[in-house]
């Protein structure tokens, strides 16, 4: 059957490689996926992130069945009062400062990311949009157009008009940013573009140019968010709050979800001149924001940010001992997101396959051949990061 099921898949499922993982999955739990022939793969991916509070977590599982319930889908975004919608919101708002009270909730991370950058251009009335090399921002027109990997956005140009890309982490490139420019976007770390770590200085000195030329400072934490870098949100590192938060992969708890969050004043805009300036009809789908928030409290009782500090720390430390074998020259990291950098993109090929070899989920970054990230579930355990550790030095000979 699971023969019958991959021939299926590649038949009709459109493909995004000429290499699919294939992997045929049986069920997922915690930091397990298992095939259909119940052999058992340590994720070190979490879903690209999505997983942090693990695969299937239980208490997800019961308050998407008892959402699913009451009710599905009832009307566009923004129109019904719906407990799941409202009660996540308040959570969100609650743990950011007062400054991030208001939510909008959209289907996917690049939805989120659009909605971003619409706002910021309404409300600004400004053109022009600053990125940073490196960065990703999801793959839908606008999402794309602030990409920083032009091998991505050459196939699709024309794309948005007046976006400036600038060197990640150069504080003296920020001169730039100018008058005429609605928004900032940047992740506090680059993950696709091979887990970047900027200097401290950085974030607070592109807050400062923003505020003194007036523009929008949007943070992209759809990776870095829900504990990933050993603190709720990655921008906490930092103590610079930006003017727009974007969120999606584990806000959902393993559900589609995404968000964009700012001041109300400042959301305000998408609510007049025209009215409905800005509208989704799946954007925060009750069953959604029920497996949300049960994740939030599950990360928060759990401190599961914590855990991610401490072993985040554990397994660089332990990874960093095996620089040197298999074209491993380096090994850093914030929290559970990890970067693995090769010498050259063969190495770092041929480490990602001997890992799936050893039964690990694992790939290198879109943006970066020769680094492979981990971000495995901030629920892994000590033994299964042992084991972890043990595979990856198997897979570098």
């Amino acid at each position: 059957m699971s023969d019958d099921l991959r021939a299926l898949f590649l038949r009709h499922v459109c493909q995004t490689s000429d290499d699919p993982m294939g992997l045929v999955v049986r069920d997922a739990r915690g930091a397990t996926i298992r095939d259909a022939a119940g052999r058992e793969y340590l994720d070190l991916l979490a879903g690209m992130g999505v997983a942090n509070v693990g695969h299937a977590h239980p208490e997800v599982v019961a308050a998407v069945r008892a959402q699913a319930d009451r009710h599905l889908h009832v009307m566009v975004y923004g129109e019904f009062v719906q407990e799941s919608q409202t009660l996540l919101a308040t959570r969100l708002a609650g743990l950011l400062p007062p400054s991030l009270s208001t939510v909008y909730f959209t289907s996917s991370g690049a939805e989120a990311v659009d909605g971003a950058l619409k706002t910021a251009r309404k409300a600004t009335g400004r053109p022009r949009f600053v990125a940073f090399e490196g960065g990703f921002h999801g793959d839908t027109w606008g999402a794309l157009s602030v990409g920083g990997n032009r091998v991505y956005r050459r196939p699709f140009e024309p794309l948005l008009p007046e976006v400036a890309f600038l060197p990640f982490d150069d504080v003296a490139a920020l001169a730039a940013i100018d008058e005429r420019t609605a928004a900032v976007i940047v992740e506090p770390v680059q993950a696709e573009g091979g887990v970047r770590i900027p200097r401290p200085e950085f974030l607070g000195a592109v807050r400062r140019r923003c505020d003194d030329v007036g523009a929008l400072l949007v943070f992209d934490e759809v990776v870095t968010g829900f504990g990933r870098t050993g603190r709720v949100f990655a921008h906490q590192h930092h103590r610079v709050v930006p003017d727009l938060l974007v969120l999606a992969k584990a806000l959902g708890g393993g559900l589609p979800l995404g968000a964009f969050i700012g001041a109300p004043a400042l959301m305000a805009t998408l609510r007049r001149d025209p009215p409905l300036a800005h509208v989704t009809t799946f954007g925060g789908h009750p069953l959604s924001c029920a497996a949300g928030l049960a994740a939030l409290e599950v990360l928060l009782r759990d401190r599961l940010a914590e855990r991610a500090d401490a072993l985040g720390a554990h397994l660089r430390l332990r990874l960093g001992a095996l620089v040197g074998r298999g074209g491993l020259v380096e090994v850093r990291g914030l929290g559970l997101l990890v970067g693995l950098e090769f010498g050259d993109a063969a190495s770092c090929a041929r480490f990602a396959q001997r890992g799936r070899d050893q039964r690990l989920i694992l790939n290198w970054t879109l943006h970066r051949d020769t680094v492979v990230r981990l971000a495995p579930p901030l629920v892994l355990s000590d033994d299964e990061a042992a084991q972890a550790v043990a595979r990856i030095a198997t897979a570098l000979g």
